[in-house]
């Protein structure tokens, strides 16, 4: 029988229930974790140092940077610690934390690489109203629209999913905190209410993938009008 009442930690699946293939993928996780890391400081340094590239399409660079270091954060150093120190459990509030924050900058990364290309789409396609159009001014507003849409999106979802107080358990299936797996952890019925988030993360994603697509459309669309090779 299930124990239906409030947790304060929750156990988390391990990489491998082997002390070798646990070491293997803390190696594989590290390396990966460091390249991102360091991939991404070196292109903040270059567009901070740089004076040529604090223009708009640069600034959006700069955001989807700080976006992908904070991302890869939230999920991999606390697995990697806990697979070290050979812990399983987090504490509820560290993983109403990670799942905020996970979807906060995941929406925010999408919405931003919708702004990359809605930039793009005005440089190449509109390249006379480029300076116009993308100003200061409007870089500032797009870049934190793209922010504060991810919030929104994090605020939504956290709210509702730990609006449960009652657990049927607390093992998750996975290496860190995420919606599905939680939502399989509450004694209500979370049927209807997993639908629903995962037809509202889709319709999300999918409505930022086809204006992305809209935008390169016209984009190749404007190259291939291009009549010369110089041009």
């Amino acid at each position: 029988m299930s124990n239906q009442s409030s947790v304060s930690e929750v156990i988390l699946l391990r990489f491998s229930d082997v002390w070798e293939l646990e070491i293997l993928y803390f190696v594989m996780f590290l390396l990966i974790y460091l390249t991102a890391l360091m991939g991404n400081l070196l292109i903040l340094m270059a567009l901070i140092l740089d004076h040529h590239l604090h223009n708009p399409m640069h600034c959006f660079l700069m955001n989807l940077s700080i976006l992908d270091i904070e991302t890869i954060s939230v999920i991999i150093p606390k697995p990697m610690a806990n697979s070290m120190l050979n812990i399983r459990t987090i504490s509820y509030v560290i993983s109403y934390a990670q799942v905020f924050f996970f979807l906060f900058l995941s929406g925010a990364d999408f919405s931003l690489l919708t702004v990359i290309a809605y930039d793009r789409y005005i440089a190449i396609c509109k390249p006379l109203h480029y300076e116009m159009v993308m100003n200061r001014r409007t870089c500032v507003r797009m870049a934190s629209s793209a922010w504060v849409a991810g919030m929104l999106n994090s605020i939504m979802h956290t709210w509702n999913i730990f609006a449960y107080t009652c657990f049927g358990g607390n093992v998750v299936d996975f290496f860190f905190c995420v919606i599905p797996q939680l939502l399989k952890l509450f004694c209500s019925e979370t049927h209807l209410k997993e639908i629903f988030l995962m037809l509202f993360s889709s319709c999300l994603a999918l409505f930022n993938f086809a204006l992305i697509i809209a935008s390169y459309i016209h984009i190749f669309s404007a190259v291939l009008r291009i009549p010369s090779e110089q041009g």
